[in-house]
Protein backbone atom coordinates (compact mmCIF):
# COMPACT_ATOMS: atom_id res chain seq x y z
CA UNK A 1 0.00 0.00 0.00
CA UNK A 2 1.40 3.38 -0.98
CA UNK A 3 2.09 5.77 1.92
CA UNK A 4 0.98 9.37 1.40
CA UNK A 5 3.79 11.94 1.72
CA UNK A 6 3.90 14.26 4.74
CA UNK A 7 3.57 17.32 2.47
CA UNK A 8 0.22 17.52 0.76
CA UNK A 9 1.54 19.58 -2.16
CA UNK A 10 -0.41 21.70 -4.61
CA UNK A 11 0.97 20.63 -8.01
CA UNK A 12 -2.07 19.11 -9.70
CA UNK A 13 -2.99 17.10 -12.77
CA UNK A 14 -6.69 17.51 -13.59
CA UNK A 15 -8.97 14.86 -15.06
CA UNK A 16 -12.29 15.73 -16.73
CA UNK A 17 -14.25 13.14 -18.71
CA UNK A 18 -17.42 13.53 -20.74
CA UNK A 19 -19.69 10.75 -19.45
CA UNK A 20 -22.29 9.84 -22.07
CA UNK A 21 -23.81 12.73 -24.02
CA UNK A 22 -22.86 15.91 -22.18
CA UNK A 23 -23.41 19.15 -24.14
CA UNK A 24 -22.34 21.26 -21.11
CA UNK A 25 -18.91 19.66 -20.83
CA UNK A 26 -16.96 22.80 -21.84
CA UNK A 27 -18.71 24.94 -19.23
CA UNK A 28 -18.15 22.21 -16.62
CA UNK A 29 -14.44 22.01 -17.45
CA UNK A 30 -14.09 25.80 -17.19
CA UNK A 31 -15.79 25.82 -13.79
CA UNK A 32 -13.63 22.89 -12.68
CA UNK A 33 -10.49 24.81 -13.60
CA UNK A 34 -11.74 27.84 -11.61
CA UNK A 35 -12.47 25.63 -8.60
CA UNK A 36 -8.97 24.13 -8.66
CA UNK A 37 -7.32 27.55 -8.95
CA UNK A 38 -9.57 28.87 -6.15
CA UNK A 39 -8.14 26.08 -3.98
CA UNK A 40 -4.65 27.45 -4.69
CA UNK A 41 -3.41 24.54 -6.79
CA UNK A 42 -0.86 24.86 -9.56
CA UNK A 43 -2.46 23.25 -12.63
CA UNK A 44 0.14 21.25 -14.56
CA UNK A 45 -1.97 19.44 -17.13
CA UNK A 46 -5.61 18.70 -17.96
CA UNK A 47 -6.35 15.13 -19.08
CA UNK A 48 -9.61 14.82 -20.98
CA UNK A 49 -11.55 11.94 -22.46
CA UNK A 50 -14.99 10.42 -22.81
CA UNK A 51 -16.76 7.25 -21.70
CA UNK A 52 -20.26 5.85 -21.97
CA UNK A 53 -20.18 5.07 -18.24
CA UNK A 54 -17.57 5.15 -15.45
CA UNK A 55 -15.30 2.14 -15.02
CA UNK A 56 -16.31 0.36 -11.78
CA UNK A 57 -12.72 -0.08 -10.56
CA UNK A 58 -10.80 3.02 -11.70
CA UNK A 59 -13.57 5.31 -13.01
CA UNK A 60 -11.35 5.77 -16.09
CA UNK A 61 -10.19 2.98 -18.37
CA UNK A 62 -6.81 1.27 -18.02
CA UNK A 63 -5.35 3.18 -20.97
CA UNK A 64 -6.50 6.56 -19.59
CA UNK A 65 -5.09 5.62 -16.17
CA UNK A 66 -1.69 5.01 -17.81
CA UNK A 67 -1.96 8.42 -19.53
CA UNK A 68 -2.70 10.11 -16.20
CA UNK A 69 0.21 8.33 -14.50
CA UNK A 70 2.55 9.44 -17.30
CA UNK A 71 1.43 13.04 -16.76
CA UNK A 72 2.01 12.72 -13.00
CA UNK A 73 5.52 11.37 -13.53
CA UNK A 74 6.39 13.91 -16.24
CA UNK A 75 5.41 16.91 -14.10
CA UNK A 76 6.20 15.55 -10.65
CA UNK A 77 2.59 16.16 -9.58
CA UNK A 78 1.51 15.85 -5.95
CA UNK A 79 -2.19 15.25 -6.54
CA UNK A 80 -4.64 14.19 -9.26
CA UNK A 81 -8.01 15.94 -9.06
CA UNK A 82 -11.08 14.48 -10.77
CA UNK A 83 -14.07 16.61 -11.79
CA UNK A 84 -16.30 13.73 -10.75
CA UNK A 85 -17.56 11.95 -7.65
CA UNK A 86 -15.37 8.94 -6.95
CA UNK A 87 -16.36 6.02 -4.75
CA UNK A 88 -13.96 5.22 -1.88
CA UNK A 89 -12.78 2.07 -3.65
CA UNK A 90 -12.16 3.94 -6.92
CA UNK A 91 -10.15 6.55 -5.01
CA UNK A 92 -8.02 3.88 -3.32
CA UNK A 93 -7.48 1.95 -6.56
CA UNK A 94 -6.44 5.11 -8.40
CA UNK A 95 -3.95 6.03 -5.66
CA UNK A 96 -2.33 2.61 -5.93
CA UNK A 97 -2.20 2.95 -9.71
CA UNK A 98 -1.00 6.58 -9.89
CA UNK A 99 1.28 6.55 -6.82
CA UNK A 100 0.00 9.93 -5.59
CA UNK A 101 -2.96 11.45 -3.79
CA UNK A 102 -6.30 11.44 -5.60
CA UNK A 103 -9.05 13.97 -4.87
CA UNK A 104 -12.57 14.01 -6.28
CA UNK A 105 -14.85 17.00 -6.85
CA UNK A 106 -16.48 16.81 -3.42
CA UNK A 107 -13.09 16.71 -1.70
CA UNK A 108 -11.95 19.71 -3.75
CA UNK A 109 -14.97 21.81 -2.75
CA UNK A 110 -14.55 20.79 0.89
CA UNK A 111 -10.92 21.91 0.74
CA UNK A 112 -11.93 25.34 -0.62
CA UNK A 113 -14.53 25.71 2.13
CA UNK A 114 -11.91 24.80 4.74
CA UNK A 115 -9.66 27.59 3.47
CA UNK A 116 -12.43 30.22 3.43
CA UNK A 117 -14.15 29.51 6.76
CA UNK A 118 -13.44 32.32 9.23
CA UNK A 119 -16.09 32.15 11.94
CA UNK A 120 -16.20 29.54 14.71
CA UNK A 121 -19.45 28.15 13.28
CA UNK A 122 -18.12 28.02 9.73
CA UNK A 123 -15.01 26.12 10.80
CA UNK A 124 -17.08 23.59 12.73
CA UNK A 125 -19.44 23.08 9.78
CA UNK A 126 -16.59 22.52 7.34
CA UNK A 127 -14.76 20.15 9.68
CA UNK A 128 -17.95 18.12 10.15
CA UNK A 129 -18.43 17.87 6.39
CA UNK A 130 -14.81 16.82 5.90
CA UNK A 131 -14.99 14.15 8.60
CA UNK A 132 -18.19 12.70 7.17
CA UNK A 133 -16.58 12.61 3.73
CA UNK A 134 -13.43 11.06 5.18
CA UNK A 135 -15.27 8.39 7.20
CA UNK A 136 -15.74 6.15 4.17
CA UNK A 137 -12.22 6.75 2.88
CA UNK A 138 -10.02 5.59 5.77
CA UNK A 139 -7.10 3.58 4.43
CA UNK A 140 -3.57 3.00 5.63
CA UNK A 141 -2.39 6.04 3.68
CA UNK A 142 -4.21 8.49 6.00
CA UNK A 143 -1.55 9.72 8.45
CA UNK A 144 -3.03 13.05 9.57
CA UNK A 145 -5.13 11.78 12.50
CA UNK A 146 -2.11 12.16 14.84
CA UNK A 147 -1.89 8.43 15.53
CA UNK A 148 1.31 6.68 16.52
CA UNK A 149 2.50 3.93 14.20
CA UNK A 150 2.11 0.69 16.12
CA UNK A 151 -0.70 2.07 18.24
CA UNK A 152 1.12 2.16 21.64
CA UNK A 153 -1.02 4.13 24.04
CA UNK A 154 -3.69 4.72 21.43
CA UNK A 155 -5.47 1.59 20.24
CA UNK A 156 -7.82 -0.40 22.41
CA UNK A 157 -7.64 -4.15 23.13
CA UNK A 158 -7.84 -6.12 19.92
CA UNK A 159 -8.33 -3.02 17.73
CA UNK A 160 -6.56 -2.67 14.43
CA UNK A 161 -5.11 0.72 13.56
CA UNK A 162 -7.96 1.32 11.08
CA UNK A 163 -10.60 0.49 13.70
CA UNK A 164 -8.97 2.94 16.10
CA UNK A 165 -9.04 5.66 13.48
CA UNK A 166 -12.71 5.02 12.79
CA UNK A 167 -13.53 5.13 16.52
CA UNK A 168 -11.68 8.43 16.97
CA UNK A 169 -13.34 9.83 13.86
CA UNK A 170 -16.84 8.89 15.06
CA UNK A 171 -16.15 10.46 18.47
CA UNK A 172 -14.95 13.69 16.86
CA UNK A 173 -18.04 13.82 14.62
CA UNK A 174 -20.36 13.47 17.62
CA UNK A 175 -18.43 16.17 19.49
CA UNK A 176 -18.75 18.65 16.62
CA UNK A 177 -22.44 17.82 16.14
CA UNK A 178 -23.09 18.67 19.81
CA UNK A 179 -21.26 21.99 19.47
CA UNK A 180 -23.18 22.84 16.30
CA UNK A 181 -26.46 22.07 18.06
CA UNK A 182 -25.59 24.80 20.58
CA UNK A 183 -24.81 27.21 17.73
CA UNK A 184 -28.11 26.32 16.06
CA UNK A 185 -30.02 26.99 19.29
CA UNK A 186 -28.36 30.42 19.52
CA UNK A 187 -29.29 31.18 15.92
CA UNK A 188 -32.85 30.05 16.59
CA UNK A 189 -33.09 32.42 19.56
CA UNK A 190 -32.00 35.31 17.35
CA UNK A 191 -34.48 34.26 14.69
CA UNK A 192 -37.32 34.13 17.21
CA UNK A 193 -36.36 37.56 18.56
CA UNK A 194 -36.59 39.00 15.04
CA UNK A 195 -40.00 37.39 14.61
CA UNK A 196 -41.21 38.89 17.90
CA UNK A 197 -39.99 42.31 16.79
CA UNK A 198 -41.61 41.69 13.39
CA UNK A 199 -38.37 42.27 11.48
CA UNK A 200 -38.47 40.26 8.22
CA UNK A 201 -35.39 38.53 6.80
CA UNK A 202 -34.42 38.75 3.13
CA UNK A 203 -31.82 36.20 2.04
CA UNK A 204 -29.44 36.57 -0.91
CA UNK A 205 -28.97 33.29 -2.77
CA UNK A 206 -27.35 32.41 -6.06
CA UNK A 207 -24.56 30.63 -7.86
CA UNK A 208 -21.09 31.26 -6.52
CA UNK A 209 -19.40 34.39 -7.93
CA UNK A 210 -22.73 35.92 -9.05
CA UNK A 211 -21.98 39.07 -7.03
CA UNK A 212 -24.03 38.44 -3.89
CA UNK A 213 -21.50 39.98 -1.49
CA UNK A 214 -21.04 43.05 -3.71
CA UNK A 215 -24.80 43.56 -3.81
CA UNK A 216 -24.96 42.99 -0.04
CA UNK A 217 -22.33 45.68 0.53
CA UNK A 218 -24.10 48.08 -1.84
CA UNK A 219 -27.45 47.72 -0.08
CA UNK A 220 -26.21 47.73 3.52
CA UNK A 221 -23.10 49.94 3.13
CA UNK A 222 -21.02 47.14 4.65
CA UNK A 223 -17.53 45.89 3.87
CA UNK A 224 -18.02 42.11 3.59
CA UNK A 225 -15.10 40.54 1.71
CA UNK A 226 -15.74 40.32 -2.02
CA UNK A 227 -13.59 39.03 -4.87
CA UNK A 228 -13.93 37.74 -8.42
CA UNK A 229 -13.47 34.11 -7.45
CA UNK A 230 -15.55 31.08 -6.51
CA UNK A 231 -16.63 30.94 -2.85
CA UNK A 232 -14.97 34.27 -2.02
CA UNK A 233 -17.03 34.37 1.17
CA UNK A 234 -18.33 31.42 3.13
CA UNK A 235 -19.61 32.55 6.51
CA UNK A 236 -23.17 33.93 6.54
CA UNK A 237 -23.49 37.61 7.37
CA UNK A 238 -26.59 39.43 8.67
CA UNK A 239 -27.04 43.20 8.48
CA UNK A 240 -29.93 45.53 9.24
CA UNK A 241 -31.27 47.39 6.20
CA UNK A 242 -33.32 50.52 6.97
CA UNK A 243 -35.99 51.03 4.31
CA UNK A 244 -37.91 53.95 5.83
CA UNK A 245 -38.41 55.55 9.25
CA UNK A 246 -39.39 52.79 11.71
CA UNK A 247 -39.21 50.15 8.96
CA UNK A 248 -36.27 47.77 8.61
CA UNK A 249 -35.40 44.27 7.48
CA UNK A 250 -32.51 41.88 8.01
CA UNK A 251 -30.47 41.12 4.89
CA UNK A 252 -28.59 37.79 4.92
CA UNK A 253 -25.61 37.07 2.67
CA UNK A 254 -25.32 33.29 2.31
CA UNK A 255 -22.81 30.84 0.83
CA UNK A 256 -22.91 30.51 -2.94
CA UNK A 257 -24.22 27.37 -4.59
CA UNK A 258 -22.38 25.33 -7.17
CA UNK A 259 -23.05 22.41 -9.50
CA UNK A 260 -23.11 19.06 -7.65
CA UNK A 261 -22.77 20.63 -4.19
CA UNK A 262 -21.54 17.80 -1.88
CA UNK A 263 -24.32 16.38 0.28
CA UNK A 264 -21.94 16.48 3.26
CA UNK A 265 -21.92 20.28 2.95
CA UNK A 266 -25.70 20.54 2.67
CA UNK A 267 -26.04 18.50 5.87
CA UNK A 268 -23.29 20.34 7.75
CA UNK A 269 -24.62 23.78 6.83
CA UNK A 270 -28.14 23.02 8.02
CA UNK A 271 -28.16 25.89 10.54
CA UNK A 272 -26.89 28.37 7.97
CA UNK A 273 -29.37 27.26 5.32
CA UNK A 274 -32.22 27.71 7.80
CA UNK A 275 -31.82 31.45 7.21
CA UNK A 276 -32.75 30.75 3.58
CA UNK A 277 -35.64 28.38 4.32
CA UNK A 278 -37.27 30.70 6.82
CA UNK A 279 -36.70 34.01 5.02
CA UNK A 280 -39.65 36.19 4.10
CA UNK A 281 -38.13 36.71 0.64
CA UNK A 282 -35.24 35.36 -1.43
CA UNK A 283 -33.22 37.53 -3.80
CA UNK A 284 -31.81 35.13 -6.39
CA UNK A 285 -28.71 36.96 -7.65
CA UNK A 286 -27.77 35.97 -11.21
CA UNK A 287 -24.69 36.92 -13.22
CA UNK A 288 -26.39 38.58 -16.21
CA UNK A 289 -23.17 38.41 -18.26
CA UNK A 290 -22.65 34.68 -17.70
CA UNK A 291 -23.36 32.72 -20.91
CA UNK A 292 -24.33 29.76 -18.72
CA UNK A 293 -26.76 31.76 -16.59
CA UNK A 294 -29.87 29.72 -17.49
CA UNK A 295 -28.10 26.51 -16.43
CA UNK A 296 -26.93 28.26 -13.25
CA UNK A 297 -30.53 29.30 -12.47
CA UNK A 298 -31.71 25.69 -12.78
CA UNK A 299 -28.92 24.48 -10.51
CA UNK A 300 -29.73 27.06 -7.82
CA UNK A 301 -33.43 26.17 -8.04
CA UNK A 302 -32.48 22.51 -7.55
CA UNK A 303 -30.46 23.30 -4.40
CA UNK A 304 -33.30 25.46 -3.03
CA UNK A 305 -35.64 22.52 -3.48
CA UNK A 306 -33.14 20.20 -1.81
CA UNK A 307 -32.99 22.39 1.33
CA UNK A 308 -36.77 22.91 1.40
CA UNK A 309 -36.81 26.57 0.33
CA UNK A 310 -38.64 26.15 -2.98
CA UNK A 311 -41.86 27.74 -1.66
CA UNK A 312 -40.27 30.94 -0.29
CA UNK A 313 -41.19 33.99 -2.46
CA UNK A 314 -38.25 34.68 -4.77
CA UNK A 315 -37.20 37.65 -6.92
CA UNK A 316 -34.60 37.34 -9.65
CA UNK A 317 -31.89 39.99 -9.56
CA UNK A 318 -29.78 40.01 -12.73
CA UNK A 319 -26.47 41.50 -11.61
CA UNK A 320 -23.37 42.71 -13.51
CA UNK A 321 -25.35 44.47 -16.28
CA UNK A 322 -22.29 46.73 -16.69
CA UNK A 323 -20.59 43.72 -18.30
CA UNK A 324 -23.31 43.05 -20.87
CA UNK A 325 -22.30 43.55 -24.48
CA UNK A 326 -25.79 44.79 -25.36
CA UNK A 327 -27.86 47.37 -23.50
CA UNK A 328 -29.61 46.10 -20.33
CA UNK A 329 -33.05 46.94 -21.77
CA UNK A 330 -32.33 44.66 -24.74
CA UNK A 331 -31.40 41.82 -22.39
CA UNK A 332 -34.49 42.55 -20.30
CA UNK A 333 -36.68 42.32 -23.37
CA UNK A 334 -35.07 39.02 -24.32
CA UNK A 335 -34.85 37.28 -20.95
CA UNK A 336 -37.82 38.70 -19.06
CA UNK A 337 -39.09 41.48 -16.84
CA UNK A 338 -41.79 41.97 -14.25
CA UNK A 339 -42.48 42.91 -10.65
CA UNK A 340 -40.16 40.16 -9.43
CA UNK A 341 -37.31 40.66 -11.94
CA UNK A 342 -34.62 43.33 -11.54
CA UNK A 343 -31.61 44.31 -13.64
CA UNK A 344 -28.82 45.90 -11.59
CA UNK A 345 -25.10 46.47 -11.33
CA UNK A 346 -23.92 46.15 -7.75
CA UNK A 347 -20.56 47.51 -8.92
CA UNK A 348 -21.82 50.79 -10.48
CA UNK A 349 -25.08 51.10 -8.54
CA UNK A 350 -27.29 51.09 -11.63
CA UNK A 351 -30.78 49.77 -10.87
CA UNK A 352 -30.18 49.56 -7.11
CA UNK A 353 -32.61 52.39 -6.32
CA UNK A 354 -35.44 50.55 -8.09
CA UNK A 355 -34.73 47.39 -6.08
CA UNK A 356 -34.66 49.35 -2.81
CA UNK A 357 -37.95 51.09 -3.64
CA UNK A 358 -39.62 47.75 -4.36
CA UNK A 359 -38.32 46.30 -1.08
CA UNK A 360 -39.65 49.32 0.80
CA UNK A 361 -43.06 48.98 -0.84
CA UNK A 362 -43.19 45.28 -0.07
CA UNK A 363 -42.16 45.45 3.56
CA UNK A 364 -43.82 48.71 4.63
CA UNK A 365 -46.21 47.70 7.36
CA UNK A 366 -49.57 49.19 8.12
CA UNK A 367 -48.42 52.57 9.35
CA UNK A 368 -50.08 54.91 11.80
CA UNK A 369 -49.65 58.39 10.39
CA UNK A 370 -51.59 61.23 11.93
CA UNK A 371 -52.87 62.65 15.22
CA UNK A 372 -53.85 60.66 18.31
CA UNK A 373 -55.22 61.96 21.57
CA UNK A 374 -53.90 60.55 24.83
CA UNK A 375 -55.36 60.93 28.32
CA UNK A 376 -53.36 63.01 30.77
CA UNK A 377 -52.43 59.81 32.63
CA UNK A 378 -50.55 58.41 29.60
CA UNK A 379 -47.23 60.06 30.42
CA UNK A 380 -45.33 56.76 30.23
CA UNK A 381 -46.70 56.04 26.76
CA UNK A 382 -45.80 59.57 25.64
CA UNK A 383 -42.20 59.08 26.81
CA UNK A 384 -41.94 55.71 25.01
CA UNK A 385 -43.23 57.25 21.78
CA UNK A 386 -40.54 59.90 21.99
CA UNK A 387 -37.91 57.20 22.60
CA UNK A 388 -39.12 55.48 19.42
CA UNK A 389 -38.67 58.81 17.55
CA UNK A 390 -42.28 58.39 16.41
CA UNK A 391 -43.52 61.86 17.45
CA UNK A 392 -43.54 64.47 14.68
CA UNK A 393 -45.50 67.16 16.58
CA UNK A 394 -47.31 67.68 19.91
CA UNK A 395 -50.04 69.95 21.21
CA UNK A 396 -52.23 70.11 24.32
CA UNK A 397 -55.99 70.72 24.29
CA UNK A 398 -57.79 73.18 26.54
CA UNK A 399 -58.94 70.37 28.83
CA UNK A 400 -55.38 68.99 29.25
CA UNK A 401 -55.49 66.15 26.71
CA UNK A 402 -52.25 65.40 24.85
CA UNK A 403 -52.39 65.27 21.07
CA UNK A 404 -49.44 63.75 19.17
CA UNK A 405 -48.81 63.48 15.45
CA UNK A 406 -47.23 60.05 15.03
CA UNK A 407 -45.53 58.01 12.34
CA UNK A 408 -44.77 54.37 13.27
CA UNK A 409 -45.98 50.84 12.45
CA UNK A 410 -49.49 50.23 13.73
CA UNK A 411 -48.60 46.97 15.45
CA UNK A 412 -45.68 48.66 17.24
CA UNK A 413 -48.02 51.41 18.49
CA UNK A 414 -50.47 48.85 19.86
CA UNK A 415 -47.63 47.00 21.58
CA UNK A 416 -46.43 50.21 23.25
CA UNK A 417 -49.97 50.96 24.42
CA UNK A 418 -50.20 47.51 26.04
CA UNK A 419 -46.72 47.87 27.59
CA UNK A 420 -47.88 51.13 29.19
CA UNK A 421 -50.81 49.30 30.81
CA UNK A 422 -53.44 51.07 28.72
CA UNK A 423 -56.35 49.81 26.68
CA UNK A 424 -56.08 50.72 22.98
CA UNK A 425 -59.71 51.78 23.12
CA UNK A 426 -58.67 54.58 25.51
CA UNK A 427 -56.63 56.14 22.69
CA UNK A 428 -58.63 58.36 20.40
CA UNK A 429 -57.33 58.42 16.82
CA UNK A 430 -58.01 61.89 15.49
CA UNK A 431 -56.67 61.10 12.01
CA UNK A 432 -55.13 57.97 10.58
CA UNK A 433 -54.03 57.04 7.06
CA UNK A 434 -52.55 53.53 7.03
CA UNK A 435 -50.98 51.92 3.99
CA UNK A 436 -49.89 48.32 3.60
CA UNK A 437 -48.41 45.81 1.14
CA UNK A 438 -47.35 42.20 1.43
CA UNK A 439 -44.99 39.83 -0.36
CA UNK A 440 -46.72 38.27 -3.30
CA UNK A 441 -49.58 40.76 -3.52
Amino acid sequence: MFERPDSAGDRAVLVALAIGENPDIEAQVQEFDELVRSAGADVLELVRGSRDRPHPRLFVGAGKADEIRAAVEAHGADVVIFNHALSPSQERNLERQLKCRVLDRAGLILDIFAQRARSHEGKLQVELAQLRHMATRLVRGWTHLERQKGGIGLRGPGETQLETDRRLLAARIKHIERRLEKVERTREQGRQARLRNEIPTVSLVGYTNAGKSTLFNRLTHSDVYEADQLFATLDPTLRRLDLAPHQSLILADTVGFVRDLPHELVAAFKATLTETREAALLLHVIDAADPEREARIRQVDAVLEEIGAQDVPCWRVYNKIDRLESAPDAAEARFGSGDDVFWVSAYTGEGIATLEERLAETFTESMMRGWVELPASAGRLRAQLYEEKAVEAEQTTADGQIQLRLSLPQRRFQQLVRDAGLNPEQIEVVFDAPSSAAVGQ
